[in-house]
């Protein structure tokens, strides 16, 4: 793996997208684009053709653009090469109506319903529990008295889908369930074939049935929240209520498991900025510990690229004419190495203080769940670090291996070491 403090090229041949050894470090890549193209008209691996947009100021702008439409009918046909392969929304659809892929003034609607119930006192009164989860997994890791483990498997990925089982108001008995649906999606993406499709009608068969069963007893969880939630007479449906608990259980866990994941590479491979970190945490220095993971989300963020667009009239992005109809993927770990906005933008520094990053994007669409993301992946950096003497790779950097995405970026192991 190339030393990511080194400077990126942005000279030479075009890089080529979307490959397995891209997807182990894209920032030259997107180094050359913000250089070359900023603005660049790509074929995916799908054959749906896109524009990909790298600068900050440009994505910035783009995130927030109203003519810019999230909502999937906008899409041309003639925008793309190979029928509607990879474009979303066209399954599921009753799960798939939320607050990601749908404009105001629904989107206006349902996320001021949502707020309501997901609010931010909601997530701080829950940090107890988070930090009593990470603890319990940490417990299991020391105890196995190996010294090792893999930490996306034993952490990264369990602590963030019993948060959200237990925040929603997921029976204990039922959330290994969950973990095993998620983990079908993680692990194949959001196809539409085999075992993840069987996961998501799994899925959405239980969250239905949940829902109906805290209508009739609400409970003080985020769910029955969602089912009290009302403004000036309006409330969310039954299967609105069901697309939002899928999309914060699916969405919300796996950018956590990214974060916590590639947090943890970034400090283990960074020890200068590592010492900083555990020296916060010995501190209790919340103030610096916050600091760092907003530094972690700009520097290897969970989420790659935000979600699809479609311009809903002409317009123009960064100096290129985007037609009615075509996609647009603002690439934000592009954005979020952009040196006209971060200086030295290569280099992991969690004291950076002027740090507006895009991690969770920004707008309308801005990540509702972006409070408790952040709250998991501090507590779970912090656990580790507490309690994990000598924590260190057992393996050489170049033979870690990503998993393969349009949107995420995370990875499939993390294999560590540490003192017993």
């Amino acid at each position: 793996m190339p030393d990511q403090n080194a400077a990126c090229p942005v000279t030479g041949p075009s890089p080529t997208l979307f490959t397995w050894e891209f997807a182990t470090d894209p920032y030259p890549a997107y180094a050359w684009l913000r250089k070359n193209a900023p603005v660049h008209w790509t074929e995916l691996p799908s054959g749906v053709h896109a524009w990909l947009v790298t600068r900050y100021a440009d994505a910035r702008q783009a995130l927030a653009d109203p003519r810019l439409s999230k909502n999937p009918a906008q899409h041309s046909e003639s925008a793309h090469a190979k029928g509607k392969v990879g474009i979303p929304g066209e399954r599921s659809a009753d799960l798939m109506t939320h607050l990601l892929n749908i404009d105001p003034p629904d989107h206006t609607r349902l996320r001021r319903l949502v707020s309501k119930a997901f609010t931010p006192r909601r997530v701080a009164e829950f940090a107890p529990r988070v930090q009593q989860l990470a603890d319990e997994l940490v417990d299991a890791i020391v105890a196995d008295g190996t010294g090792s483990a893999d930490l996306i498997h034993e952490l990264a990925f369990p602590l963030p889908i019993y948060a959200i089982c237990d925040l929603l108001g997921v029976p204990p008995e039922d959330q290994d369930d969950f973990r095993d649906w998620a983990g079908m999606m993680i692990r194949h993406g959001g196809g539409p074939r085999g075992g993840v499709a069987r996961s998501v009608k799994k899925m959405r068969a239980y969250l239905a049935e949940l829902i109906h069963r805290k209508r009739a007893e609400p409970g003080d969880d985020l769910i029955s929240g969602l089912i009290r939630a009302s403004d000036h007479g309006e409330h969310l449906t039954e299967g609105e209520a069901a697309a939002m608990a899928f999309i914060l259980l699916f969405a919300g866990f796996e950018t956590t498991v990214n974060l916590i994941g590639n947090g943890t590479l970034a400090l283990l491979r960074h020890p200068d900025q590592r010492q900083r970190f555990e020296e916060a945490v010995a501190a209790d220095d919340n103030r610096l510990m916050t600091t760092a993971v907003e530094e972690l989300l700009r520097y290897d963020g969970p989420v790659e690229l935000a979600t699809w667009r479609f311009a809903a009239e002409p317009l123009e992005i960064g100096g290129e004419r985007i037609g009615r109809g075509e996609p647009v993927l603002v690439v934000l770990a592009a954005a979020d190495r952009d040196p006209q906005r971060f200086p030295d933008p290569d280099r992991l520094d969690v004291t950076r203080r002027d740090n507006q990053h895009l991690g969770y994007g920004h707008g309308i669409h801005y990540c509702l769940g972006a409070p408790l993301a952040r709250l998991e992946a501090q507590t779970a950096l912090a656990t580790l670090l507490r309690r994990l003497s000598g924590l260190r790779l057992a393996v050489d950097p170049d033979d870690l291996r990503w998993r393969g995405g349009l949107i995420m970026r995370g990875l499939r192991k993390l294999p560590v070491e540490f003192d017993v």
